[in-house]
């Protein structure tokens, strides 16, 4: 035995599985040359964030396109940071959203484990592998000792890291680490790294294209004290043995990509192909940033979800981020699901994407806007079950008024559309419920003000001698005309306006203070619809209360 296989076997006298062991526990999958493997490697350290979000619906669609695999493994080994029940909501939030991995942490699959934790096994075996051809080594400096390191560097104006001449531990013979973790001193696992920082290398990136790097010199840490990985080796690893042949990650891990490509290099692995997606920015005071899970409440998954923005919505506005050309296919093709459309590396944009907010909400009225009666009020009760307690209670006090309500101008080549999100429901419609039309406290009523008190009564006290809804809605409104002239209103808008000082008004203003009246707004969706679902004896109710008030 080497004196290198003794260091190995010090460090993991327990490991007994080798790499060919690895190699033949998870083979090539068995897919076309074409076919994606990718996948979304979350932490559980809180929400789902609408970043990761977007990268892992590209990961996903481009899984799913390719006739691939897209699975989801748990990157959560900083058990320090991890926050329980996190990992199972991310799950569901991207089930939510249509994103259902083929693989996963919960489902489990062929390549698993799919939790970090659970395939120490497979770092120990890799790592072990290292040390033997001594590409790794047991690093023994405190933090003390590399914080002293790292303010040398600064002094002398070179590159800070552990590297080269401030490698120390590097330096040791392999009888002295021995000695010292029989001595029982602390230490981590470092990659030895064989570049130089003064050499490029030459990447091309799926999405970026050709790129030149600084070449790694880092002797990272590969194995923390815990025993460990860091998420560079557990990278290798798990995205070797997963056979991921995709990488789709934030631009953020740009610096990164040279470690990275140097370790499948030294392992003698094929590189996956990385593509590296646009980080998602926000517009403040003129200039980008990245968009924030400290300041900005849409940085969450969670956001949208508690808002009631409907998924389609959220998911759609994401492909407009994912791909420039996704607007252009949509206008040509309004009534395909769009997951009909092909995601494309090439089109993806290279610059951070500006989350937009009120295009979030033009997407979502849209498709809120499309559904008919049935799937809004099915939408709508799952979420206030969920998230508005106010608006379940309404909606369940009696479904099929509720679904009457929503049923107004809906359906046919332009749909009424009053709603950005579902939380929007009870400002629009509040007024058609009792307990929410008599909170009059500190209301002011929107009349005209050209329009004196005993005129409005004057209006309310004619409609109430005949409200003519038992006449149909084309009767309805010739009632109105009638109605209005009457009592000095022009039953002609035009003939008003030739001639306004002929009369008190003209019919739209007859019917505006009878709006106003039976809901409190100047203006609603189909005014006849609404006063039939409230009835003729709620609409007189109404209207002998306001007059009331006007007294």
């Amino acid at each position: 035995m080497t004196k290198l296989h003794e260091l190995a076997q010090l460090i993991y006298p327990n490991s007994t599985v080798t790499i060919a062991d690895l190699e033949a526990k998870y083979p090539p999958r068995d897919l076309s040359d074409s076919a994606m493997v990718t996948r979304f490697a979350p932490s559980p350290t809180g929400f789902l964030h609408t970043g990761s979000l977007f990268a892992s619906l590209v990961s996903y669609r481009m899984a799913k396109q390719s006739q691939g695999v897209f699975f989801v493994r748990l990157e959560d080994t900083d058990q320090k940071r991890e926050i329980s029940g996190s990992a199972e909501q991310l799950i569901n939030q991207l089930h939510l959203f249509g994103v259902v991995p083929d693989e996963s942490f919960l489902s489990g699959g062929a390549y698993g484990p799919y939790a970090q934790s659970e395939r120490k096994f497979c770092y120990d075996t890799v790592i072990k592998e290292l040390i033997i051809r001594g590409d790794a080594y047991p690093c023994f400096c405190s933090h003390d000792e590399l914080t002293e390191m790292r303010y040398k560097q600064e002094a002398l104006k070179v590159n800070p890291g552990y590297y080269g001449q401030y490698a120390t531990c590097r330096r040791l013979t392999t009888e002295e680490m021995i000695s010292k973790i029989q001595a029982g001193m602390t230490y981590v696992i470092r990659f030895k790294s064989h570049g130089k920082h003064e050499n490029k290398i030459a990447i091309s990136d799926e999405i970026r294209g050709n790129l030149e790097l600084t070449e790694n010199d880092q002797d990272i840490v590969i194995m923390k004290t815990d025993g460990l990985p860091t998420y560079h080796f557990a990278h290798l690893v798990d995205d070797h043995f997963m056979r991921t042949t995709h990488i789709t990650r934030g631009e953020e891990w740009l610096p990164s990509l040279p470690i990275h490509l140097e370790l499948f290099d030294r392992m003698n692995w094929t590189r996956p192909k990385y593509c590296h997606l646009p980080v998602i920015m926000k517009l403040e005071e003129g200039r980008r940033r990245k968009l924030s899970k400290r300041k900005d409440p849409e940085a969450s998954v969670s956001f949208f979800l508690e808002a009631g923005y409907p998924i389609e919505g959220i998911l759609e506005y994401l492909m407009t981020i994912a791909n420039s050309n996704f607007e252009e296919w949509r206008i040509a093709n309004p009534t395909l699901d769009m997951f009909d459309f092909s995601l494309t590396f090439q089109k993806m944009t290279l610059d951070g994407a500006l989350f937009d907010i009120e295009k979030v909400q033009s997407i979502s009225k849209e498709k809120l806007g499309a559904m008919d009666s049935k799937m809004f009020v099915s939408r709508a009760l799952a979420y206030a079950m969920q998230y508005n307690k106010e608006l379940l209670s309404i909606i369940e006090s009696d479904v099929d008024y509720f679904e009457r309500i929503i049923a107004i101008e809906r359906g046919g080549e332009k749909p009424r559309k009053d709603y950005n999100t579902f939380m929007d429901i009870l400002p629009v419609i509040g007024f058609m419920y009792d307990e929410y039309y008599y909170q009059w406290d500190g209301f002011v009523w929107p009349f005209q003000e050209r329009f004196t008190k005993d005129q409005i009564h004057l209006v309310l006290q004619t409609y109430l001698q005949n409200p003519g809804l038992s006449l149909g809605e084309v009767g309805w409104f010739e009632n109105i005309k009638e109605l209005c002239a009457s009592i000095g209103f022009s039953p002609s808008v035009k003939d008003y306006k030739k001639n306004k000082e002929a009369y008190l008004g003209h019919v739209g203003d007859f019917a505006e203070i009878i709006r106003i009246a039976v809901s409190k707004k100047n203006s609603t969706p189909n005014f006849f619809q609404i006063l039939s679902i409230l009835g003729e004896e709620n609409v007189k109710k109404r209207i002998r209360a306001v007059q009331s008030i006007l007294k």
